[in-house]
């Protein structure tokens, strides 16, 4: 899948621009997600780009931006501290909300995914978020300060060497490190939580890791990331984080889109998956889902059959119509049951829908008899029975959420591939 990038500038947290990019599938993005790159990298940096670039070709539109101070973002990184890194997250996602492209997924890497934490508390419609090789406690950082640390607590401040480039960091920076609170913000996040992280990761050791599990509620995953060093070097390794999040974090983002319908929006979207002969995708009020044919003909059996999926409207239409005209009579109706059979039958083979109805509760003859009349009224039986008009147009192929055999979200992982 072709990847494209957008740049994306917005107000950080006290007002300064700061600079991003939105890495974007082709075609409508089937999520949008929120990467924080690591303390004192950059959005350019191999993780963040591969990261997001990977997931992007799974589908999953990413803002990775420069934090205040860093890259091409306006302010000063050192001044701000920790809690100016939560403040530039949130008011990433404002500004994307603000674009029409609300994020649902945070993601972050070393001391980002620390921020990420903290962040998700202040932003509801984040459905899940995901850490890569991050310090349980944030300030965790000082260690890579070594002997500076006294310097900065005597004089105030001082010059710290990280990666090859100089920051001035002040005894405000340490301070706000302080305030952090990791038990709090763990036991408070009430959203689906992967943790990431290498067993050999000598910046940030695995213990973070174990802390930050313990320390979250469920649901919450947990992925080793092997023989992986710290910064993801390798491209197998970047590549590997964003198909595992994009294979987890599609279950969460599913159901937040089935919650949040657009509203009014009846339509249909079904779409070939390349899986198999018959398999298609099957998206409806938010919902997604698979449907087939058996084996037997040559499917997958991995979902209904088309006639099944008219049955499933018949029955359900059924019950519903039934449930309106007991409530409205104040009939004892506590459940009804419909179960619906397609076949063929007589010399013309004509399609016959068998509907058998259960009715449980205190239901006397006449108001049984009523119902089953009812039953004939509802309108997909009336639909069925009087025939409908359908209208067919070719249109421009778009490249939608779901486009070319390896794009059924059930099997998001695979489609994943090296993006950098």
């Amino acid at each position: 899948m072709a990847i494209m990038t957008e740049l994306f500038a917005f107000a950080g947290g006290d007002g300064q621009q700061l600079a991003g990019q939105i890495d974007l599938p082709q075609g409508s993005p089937r999520a949008y997600a929120l990467f924080a790159h690591c303390f004192s990298c950059s959005r350019t940096s191999l993780a963040a780009t591969r990261i997001t670039r990977a997931l992007a070709g799974c589908g999953i539109a990413v803002l990775r931006f420069d934090f205040a101070g860093i890259g091409d973002s306006e302010g000063e990184f050192a001044g701000r501290g920790f809690s100016g890194d939560v403040d530039d997250i949130v008011a990433a996602a404002q500004a994307m909300v603000a674009s029409g492209r609300e994020p649902s997924l945070l993601i972050g890497h070393s001391l980002g995914g620390t921020a990420a934490l903290a962040a998700a508390a202040r932003l509801p419609a984040v459905a899940a978020v995901a850490t890569i090789g991050a310090p349980y406690d944030a300030a965790h950082v000082t260690k890579l300060f070594g002997d500076k640390l006294d310097s900065i607590a005597q004089a105030g401040e001082a010059e710290i060497d990280l990666g090859g480039r100089s920051f001035t960091i002040r005894r405000s920076f340490l301070d706000d490190l302080r305030t952090h609170d990791p038990a709090r913000v763990l036991a408070a996040l009430h959203r689906p939580l992967m943790v990431l992280h290498s067993p050999i990761d000598s910046v940030v050791g695995i213990d973070n890791a174990s802390a930050t599990f313990l320390a979250a509620r469920h649901p919450k995953s947990f992925v080793s990331l092997d023989q992986a060093d710290h910064l993801l070097s390798d491209p197998r390794d970047a590549s590997f984080v964003a198909q595992v999040i994009a294979a987890w974090a599609f279950r969460y983002l599913a159901l937040q889109r089935a919650v949040a319908p657009a509203a009014g929006d009846d339509s249909v979207t079904v779409t070939e998956t390349g899986a198999g002969k018959f398999q298609v995708e099957v998206e409806a009020a938010g919902v997604r889902f698979s449907a087939d044919e058996p084996v037997a003909v040559g499917g997958l059996g991995s979902g209904p059959s088309p006639y099944q999926l008219l049955g499933a409207a018949l029955g359900a239409c059924t019950a519903m119509t039934l449930r309106l005209y007991a409530e409205q009579k104040r009939w004892p109706l506590k459940r009804a049951a419909v179960e619906v059979a397609h076949a063929k039958t007589g010399q013309e083979r004509r399609d016959t829908f068998s509907r058998a109805i259960a009715l449980h509760g205190e239901l006397d003859e006449a108001q049984r008899l009523r119902l089953q009349e009812i039953a004939d009224k509802c309108p997909v039986h009336r639909t069925l029975e009087r025939g409908a008009i359908i209208e067919t147009a070719i249109v421009p192929a778009t490249g939608g959420p779901v486009e070319g055999k390896e794009q059924h979200f059930a099997d998001m992982a695979a489609c994943c591939k090296e993006q950098g």
